[in-house]
């Protein structure tokens, strides 16, 4: 398999699912005047989860468009290896919404953080897995780029993985602090942290006269 065309629409599609869940997953109150007006805001934990689900699962997209605008082609581990990524991708609705329902109960509110938390540590421990094996040997890069160049951003990139485990302890004592810095990661991410110069050309000698 070579074409990454294939791999990066259906990696497209499961992306525009997983995020369009997130807002299947608030539910409709019921009620009318006052009481559906109370019940609105009492989903306010659901609508909280909604933004930083979204912005991850949205700064995770841009990322994967940029990885796969950087490689010529994809072999069957690559394929494999994204399959697992989107595998966590698709699941991420699941403790958004489990988080929101809990939020408000401190007990439980530790236990839905640790399990929202403990996803996102696979998603970025698979995130820089893909992106390692694609540097490792550079085989799969098109030829413009600079593997060299590409392989230093594992550094930047993985820099911010190292934030993921520390959510996981940040939950079972302030969850709240806990999902704002998975915000704070998803902008950090929001920044091309993929950015690869590309190969410079050498330069033509001029031509001497005889």
């Amino acid at each position: 398999m070579n074409d990454t065309k294939r791999v990066e629409a259906f990696s497209d599609g499961v992306f525009a699912i997983a995020i369009t869940l997130l807002i299947l997953e608030i539910p409709v109150p019921e009620g009318s005047g006052h009481r559906l007006t109370q019940a609105l805001l009492e989903q306010w934990p659901s609508y909280v989860a909604y933004v930083v689900s979204f912005l991850v699962i949205g700064v995770m997209w841009v990322n994967h468009d940029a990885l796969f605008g950087l490689i010529a082609k994809v072999d069957r581990t690559l394929v494999f290896l994204n399959l697992l990524l989107l595998m966590v991708v698709a699941a991420l609705p699941w403790p958004t919404a489990l988080l929101a329902e809990h939020l408000r109960n401190t007990g439980d509110a530790k236990v839905a953080g640790v399990i929202y938390s403990g996803v996102m540590v696979i998603h970025a421990l698979l995130y820089g897995c893909v992106w390692s094996y694609v540097v490792h040997r550079g085989h799969l890069l098109r030829p413009t780029v600079d593997a060299e160049a590409a392989r230093s951003t594992r550094v930047r990139f993985n820099l911010g993985s190292l934030g993921y485990p520390v959510t996981v302890v940040l939950a079972l004592f302030a969850p709240w602090a806990m999902l704002a810095l998975h915000g704070l990661l998803a902008v950090y991410y929001a920044f091309n942290q993929l950015s690869v110069p590309e190969r410079r050309e050498p330069e033509e000698a001029p031509a001497t006269v005889a």
